[in-house]
């Protein structure tokens, strides 16, 4: 079994870090608050503090490849959002360079990066993980399609992490449902729904999942990680209501289309999702 060291224990990293240690790891977490980690390490779970900078990089590093070294740590899972909701986001490649530079002083033998279908443009077609890339952000011209700022924020952590020499794995996920996240919650808050855009989404079991199959079977893949069979918007979230029995209304349904992410390469590759469609992932 592997020594694992989670950076970020979050809605994800929290219980993937007690997956792991049921499987047999040794896993220590960070958060970035000295409250945050003591909650987490009254869970058994050792957890350290830590928070990148981008004003003291070097001394970042350090920090961070001493906690590597003192946890022993042979894989390092960067599950940390990029926080483009809170208005932030423009540090996230730097933030990952720092993971990167870390990570090779510290010898670790896989990084596993937590992405997201972020990357992809608002293209109403079946993407692959070869219609995003950081090649195709600096090559874009009027024949390609068009990347957000958030995209190239995420293609160029990715690429840094391509770039870093180490063996990597790199998932993105689409929009997180499950525990304390169930898209009936958000429904509401929602400004409109399609009857012509997929809804792609992926369970946390699934998402915890694809991390553990990373660890055992991935090497330097990019792949995408989103329920293979989905529905429109509009009836996954008229879906999600009546799951929790909601008389809330649905938001105005239009019929925009837009991009339906593809699991495909995922599935090739020997995967095998709990959750076949967005429509059962509702009910768990």
């Amino acid at each position: 079994m592997a020594s694992i060291f989670i950076v970020g224990a979050g809605w994800l990293g929290v219980p993937l870090s007690t997956h792991l240690v049921k499987h047999g790891h040794q896993v220590v977490v960070t958060k970035t608050t000295k409250a945050g980690a003591r909650t987490i390490g009254n869970e058994r779970i050792p957890c350290e503090e830590f928070s990148f900078s981008s004003s003291e990089p070097e001394q970042t590093i350090e920090r961070l490849s001493s906690l590597l070294c003192k946890s022993n740590a042979k894989i390092v899972i960067g599950s940390f959002p990029p926080g483009f909701r809170k208005g932030a986001g423009t540090q996230y490649a730097e933030y990952w360079r720092q993971l990167t530079d870390a990570c090779l002083r510290a010898k670790i033998n896989k990084l596993i990066m937590i992405s997201s279908t972020t990357v992809y443009p608002n293209k109403p077609c079946v993407l692959h993980e070869q219609d995003a890339s950081f090649a195709l952000l600096t090559s874009e011209n009027k024949h390609t399609p068009s990347f957000s700022d958030n995209a190239r924020v995420m293609l160029q952590a990715e690429q840094l992490v391509m770039d870093s020499g180490l063996n990597f794995t790199i998932l993105r996920f689409s929009g997180l449902i499950g525990p304390n996240r169930h898209p009936s919650r958000f429904a509401s808050k929602l400004k409109q729904v399609s009857s012509q855009a997929p809804a792609n989404m992926l369970h946390l079991d699934d998402a915890i999942g694809s991390v553990n199959f990373a660890i055992e079977q991935l090497h330097n893949e990019v792949v995408n990680v989103t329920t293979p069979n989905t529905v429109s918007k509009a009836e996954f979230y008229a879906a999600a209501l009546k799951s929790v029995n909601s008389r809330e209304p649905l938001p105005p349904i239009v019929d925009t289309p837009d991009k339906r992410v593809s699991s495909k390469k995922l599935l090739d590759l020997g995967y095998s999702f709990k959750f076949n469609s967005t429509l059962e992932a509702l009910y768990d």
